[in-house]
Formats: C-alpha cells, sequence, structure tokens
C-alpha cells in the first residue's frame, strides 16, 4: 500500500505539536523540572470529586443527550450571567469533550474551503490545524510585547478581506499571559459591526484573571453576541483536565449545527464528568478564588525572578503563562529549550510552538508548587551565568 499517496494531504502538512514534543523529553529524564504543561497542580475539588463518584455508584453511566445534560446546560447558562454578565439560554449551549472540540466543532461549522480565518498569534497550537483541515485559510497576525500581546484594531482592519469568515480571539491568552481589557475590546467589536464576520472568543482562562479588572467576553458588548461562539471549559477553572469536559455558547442556528457534528463524530460528553460539573458551577466559586490567588502568587515569584537573571519579561494579566525573551542569548527559541533541558533538566516551551512570531521568547507554566518553581528558576539562573548571558 502507498500511504503516502492515500492520506490526506491537509493531515500530512499538520505540525506536531511542539508542546508534547518537550513534554516527552522530559517524560525520559528522572531528575527533570518540567514548567511545559499549561495543567493545574491542584486536585479537582473534593465535592466535585464526590459528584462524580456518586453517579458511578448510582448507576449513571449511560449516554446522555447530545447537547449535553439539560441540567448542566441549565447552570452553564447561570454562571455565565453571575461570573461574566452573559445572557443565554440553554438551547443555546453545547457541552463538549473539552475545550478543544467546542474549538473544532466551531470551526468546522463556519469554515468552507477557500474561507479566511484570522489568528492572531502566539496563540494555542489547535486552531491553524483545524482550520487547515476545514479547506479554510489561516491569516496570521503577529501580536507584539510592546502591545503587550493585544490584538490592535488597527491589525484587525489590515488582515480583513472578502473572504474573511472568521476571527479567533484567544484571551487571556496561551502562551503570553496577555489579556483584552473591555476598552480594547470595544474597538475590535467597532472593526466588526456591520460585517458578517464571526468571532470565536476562547475564553478558557477567563477565570485566571489579574488585577483589579476582571475578564470581559466581547460577547457581553452591544451588536457582538449575535456573532459570537463563546469557548469554555472546566480544566482550568476547577482543575478538571482529565475530566475532559468543555462547552460552547453560542447564536442558536450555529450551536444547532455544531451539535450535529458533535453527534455524528462524538455522541456525547462523558457522563460522568457532566455530573461532577454541575456541582463545579454550583458549589466551587470559593475555591476558584482560592487557586486563582495561588496563581497570582507564583505569577508575581516567576516574573520577578526572571527579570532579575535577564530574561526580560512583560507582566502577564491572566492565564498561568510568563513569556520570557530568550534573544540575549543569540539562540532560536528551540535551540535554547533543548540546551536548557540537556544541561540542566527544566522542560519549557519554545515560543516558535505557538507561531513564527513567538520565535525568540519561551512560554514557562507557573501551574506548578512554589518548591518545584524555585528549583526550576535556580536552574534556570545557573544555565544563563554558565553560558555568560545573566544580567550582571
Amino acid at each position: 500500500m502507498n500511504y503516502d499517496s492515500l492520506l490526506a494531504p491537509a493531515a500530512k502538512a499538520m505540525r506536531p505539536s511542539g508542546i508534547r514534543k518537550f513534554f516527552d523529553l522530559a517524560a525520559d529524564m528522572p531528575h527533570c523540572i518540567s514548567l511545559g504543561v499549561g495543567e493545574p497542580d491542584f486536585k479537582t475539588p473534593w465535592s466535585i470529586r464526590d459528584a462524580g463518584i456518586r453517579s458511578l455508584e448510582q448507576g449513571r453511566t449511560r449516554y446522555t443527550a447530545n447537547a449535553g445534560l439539560m441540567e448542566l446546560r441549565v447552570e452553564i447558562t447561570r454562571y455565565l450571567a453571575r461570573r461574566f454578565e452573559l445572557e443565554y439560554e440553554p438551547k443555546q449551549v453545547l457541552v463538549t469533550v473539552g475545550g478543544s472540540e467546542a474549538i473544532d466543532m466551531a470551526i468546522r461549522a463556519l469554515v468552507a474551503p477557500g474561507d479566511e480565518v484570522i489568528i492572531p498569534e502566539p496563540c494555542f497550537v489547535c486552531y491553524e490545524p483545524i482550520t487547515q483541515l476545514t479547506g479554510g485559510v489561516p491569516v496570521h497576525i503577529a501580536t507584539r510585547a510592546e502591545d503587550d500581546f493585544r490584538l490592535t484594531p488597527e491589525q484587525l482592519r489590515a488582515a480583513i478581506t472578502p473572504r474573511t469568515k472568521l476571527l479567533i480571539l484567544p484571551y487571556p491568552n496561551n502562551p503570553t499571559g496577555g489579556v483584552m481589557s473591555q476598552k480594547d475590546l470595544e474597538a475590535i467589536a467597532e472593526v466588526l459591526r456591520g460585517t458578517d464576520i464571526m468571532v470565536l472568543s476562547d475564553e478558557i482562562y477567563a477565570e485566571l484573571t489579574y488585577g483589579l479588572d476582571r475578564h470581559v467576553s466581547i460577547a457581553s458588548l452591544p451588536g457582538m453576541k449575535e456573532r459570537t461562539i463563546v469557548v469554555n471549559g472546566f480544566s482550568k477553572t476547577y482543575a478538571m483536565t482529565g475530566w475532559r469536559l468543555g462547552y460552547a455558547v453560542g447564536p442558536e442556528p450555529v450551536i444547532k449545527i455544531m451539535t450535529k457534528i458533535h453527534q455524528s463524530c462524538i455522541m456525547s460528553a462523558p457522563t460522568t464528568s457532566q455530573y461532577a460539573a454541575v456541582v463545579a458551577l454550583r458549589q466551587c466559586d470559593e475555591a476558584i478564588e482560592m487557586m486563582r490567588d495561588e496563581y497570582n502568587r507564583r505569577r508575581r515569584l516567576v516574573v520577578k525572578a526572571l527579570n532579575e537573571m535577564g530574561l526580560d519579561c512583560f507582566e502577564p494579566r491572566g492565564a498561568f503563562y510568563v513569556f520570557p525573551s530568550i534573544q540575549r542569548s543569540g539562540l532560536t527559541s528551540e535551540e535554547f529549550c533543548e540546551r536548557l533541558l540537556n544541561e540542566k533538566a527544566v522542560a519549557i516551551i519554545p515560543g516558535e510552538a505557538f507561531g513564527a512570531c513567538g520565535e525568540g521568547y519561551a512560554r514557562i507554566s507557573y501551574a506548578y508548587s512554589v518548591d518545584h518553581l524555585e528549583t526550576a528558576l535556580r536552574r534556570i539562573r545557573e544555565f544563563l551565568r554558565e553560558n555568560g548571558w545573566a544580567k550582571d
């Protein structure tokens, strides 16, 4: 069999995940300190785990409705109204296998071959390959450190063409930690009003923002709800990565088509996870605050240490990542990360893994214990000193 000719060109052209590459390398090094994976180190709160256990003991192991348990969809609408002033009905909610499936369903529901999808970078790694698998055309916008990695209205306006179908808005941002304020979002919304361009707002880190201003969804702005699909989930907010549960909310005609695709490809999200998520939404606001406060403490520690040792880092205001410049080393981001891994057994992720404009940077996750972070930071400082790159 000639598998090369049988495999779909778009699938063959997909880049392997730069995140997983370094994760796999670190897994084979017993003394490695990994700051590479964006996964909370907290246990899922007990009340959530208990709800999952009870659902199993009660024999709730059958498929749910394709769109998700009605009880869960109702709780999602209440949560969004309570926390972000977003008003939706249960029929506008689709429960998915993680936020990643929600992103996949949204792009597949909207993008036809030749349609252009605007993707601000650096960003999460899945937007481009999913767009390409649908036959869409990714249009990259390189955000800049001097703008705190925010998308500007001037950049957006310059990228729009008659073939633009979708803008992906990935804020709070992975990998940079950048956020968009209400004022920033208003400027973006003004560019989009009067067009037929949809927005996929990936808000998986919406609860993890730091400072006085809480996250604002672009869907809450006048005239934007009708053109926005909001993606969120339970992985980051409730430390539920392995439960694989997310959701999308948006205009009913779009959610209806997304649900039809989901019905054919997935059937329904995990039943046990859905019952557990109902309790998360009802009972765990305090757990959110506790985890956010601890991430904030770690954030301040890591940013201060990196700047002091010479890896210039702007202050991230969201998610649980920092994105320091490694340009003083003269190495590419992949060379820097490979040498750090081999010489000091610390795993971080090359910025280039998140788009070409991420070159010259690296992503460091602070979703780890303070002891873990301090050990890794000490090793990074030694690495810089030994190579003559540390700040004097």
